[in-house]
């Protein structure tokens, strides 16, 4: 199901115009609560006739904003950014290592989910160095998919990791108290 969800939101531009029947499947809730999201303004829609339709970037910003990320995708998310650092201070580098990494990584997967997301850094890889700082440190479910075959192994040495992973630890448990 979280596939489906998922691939129901990435398949389309963000200003794709939706049903609210639509809407609510991607946001895994009832029809009748995205029309009291309208209602109070906390969703923006048009109305057609007498249907209201939503943008998919709209939907797909309030599903980031209520989705909460679990203490590993934070994790992760705090490598990401961590890696991004390391991107913007040394970016010949980060990107050769990188692009080495998914070479391999496309030789073993070269078909199925994997390689879709492999094609994405392929293209990401190749572009402008704010889109791969994007997939970095973005919150969207598009790219907590995408970093879970990210290219970006052995950017971070082991010390600079542990570091990471243990200031992580300290904040996560101090923000518990």
């Amino acid at each position: 199901m979280r596939t489906a969800a998922f691939d129901a939101v990435a398949a389309g531009g963000s200003d794709e115009l939706l049903t609210t029947g639509e809407a609510a499947k991607i946001l895994n809730t009832s029809r009748q609560h995205v029309v009291d999201l309208c209602e109070r303004g906390d969703l923006p829609f048009v109305t057609t006739g007498t249907h209201r339709r939503v943008r998919r970037g709209d939907v797909e910003a309030l599903r980031t904003r209520t989705q909460r990320l679990t203490r590993d995708q934070l994790r992760s998310l705090w490598l990401s950014h961590a890696v991004a650092g390391r991107l913007v201070a040394d970016p010949e580098t980060v990107l050769g290592v990188a692009k080495d990494n998914l070479e391999r990584m496309r030789a073993a997967h070269p078909r199925g989910q994997a390689a879709r997301w492999l094609d994405e850094w392929a293209s990401l890889l190749d572009g402008p160095i704010e889109r791969v700082l994007e997939a970095l440190t973005s919150r969207t479910p598009r790219f907590r998919e995408l970093r879970q075959n990210s290219p970006f192994a052995a950017v971070l040495g082991e010390g600079e990791r542990r570091a990471v992973l243990d200031a992580f630890g300290r904040v996560r448990h101090i923000g518990a108290r």
